[in-house]
């Protein structure tokens, strides 16, 4: 196996999981572009988009933790 088919077969998985991040950042982004407003002009008297808020935005650090390799270990192989 050459050098370079080694390193993109140990950059791959790293590349995967930040795809996997960008699209769970964005899907973030837009569920709360549209939670925030129907909170705030439909039942203005409760703010209740403040759990899906920090409920979801703890499940995205910890996805950012993952894609850094804080956990699970070395991700090298080899």
């Amino acid at each position: 196996m050459t050098e370079t088919k080694k390193n993109q077969s140990q950059t791959e998985p790293a590349q995967n999981r930040l795809r996997g991040f960008a699209w769970h950042l964005l899907a973030y982004f837009a569920a709360m572009v549209v939670l925030v407003p129907v909170n705030l002009f439909v039942y203005s008297e409760t703010l209740w988009f403040v759990f899906p808020l920090v409920g979801w935005g703890s499940m995205l650090a910890i996805h950012v933790a993952f894609v850094l390799g804080l956990f699970g270990g070395s991700t090298s192989q080899g």
